[in-house]
């Protein structure tokens, strides 16, 4: 299945520390009303039987406003699901297994740090890459950031759609401009501010200026 790069202009990546009184679903959709193109179900603090149950309720959700559903890492469970498709990293499950079990008509994403990561990924049927982390980021505190240049080339050597992740936010999102991503993915630009829903639609409006027409 090949991926609209439009899906991956702005990718929310869900995590249930900022939830306060809100449900991760209700926090998905004022993502979803601010104008976000894909949702991963990112949660590694949470049992599989719970997983499953939310990725339903999310499927469901997302399905209402168009948008994709990914889980994350598990693609068994991706299949169980019902899902779009399932994002892994380089530890994970390799994509051409992951295609062999999903199918050819469900996404398939795959983490990239180098050039050599990226054409492997692509060879073995990835649908996008997801490149970084760009900038220092909480959520993989042992990650040390991608260089501009290394993601530029990465754009560059391959012909599936490229987003960027890690710690990118307003304050940093234009300097991956002519870099040749597809998008952007992000945590806590949406989900750790106060209004999801207007976080989400204002960092849109910059992430459509970073990538061009």
């Amino acid at each position: 299945m090949r991926c609209d790069k439009k899906d991956l202009l702005l990718y929310g990546v869900t995590d249930r520390s900022w939830l306060g009184d809100r449900t991760l679903a209700q926090q998905v959709e004022a993502s979803l009303r601010g104008g976000a193109t894909m949702i991963q179900l990112r949660e590694k603090h949470m049992d599989r039987g719970s997983i499953l149950a939310q990725a339903l309720e999310l499927r469901e959700l997302c399905g209402r406003y168009g948008v994709p559903l990914i889980l994350n890492d598990d693609a068994e469970l991706a299949q169980a699901a019902g899902s779009d498709g399932v994002h892994v990293g380089q530890s994970d499950m390799e994509a051409g297994r992951v295609r062999a079990l999903l199918g050819e008509d469900k996404l398939i994403g795959v983490s990239a740090r180098t050039v050599e990561q990226a054409l492997a990924a692509q060879a073995a049927g990835a649908d996008y890459l997801g490149v970084g982390a760009m900038f220092p980021t909480g959520t993989k505190q042992d990650t040390r950031p991608v260089s501009y240049d290394t993601l530029k080339a990465i754009c560059a050597a391959v012909d599936i759609p490229v987003v960027a992740i890690g710690g990118i936010g307003a304050g940093n999102v234009a300097e991956l401009a002519g870099s040749g991503i597809a998008g952007v993915a992000v945590v806590s630009a949406l989900y750790a501010q106060p209004d999801v829903e207007a976080a989400t639609r204002s960092l849109r409006a910059q992430v459509e200026r970073v990538v061009g027409p």
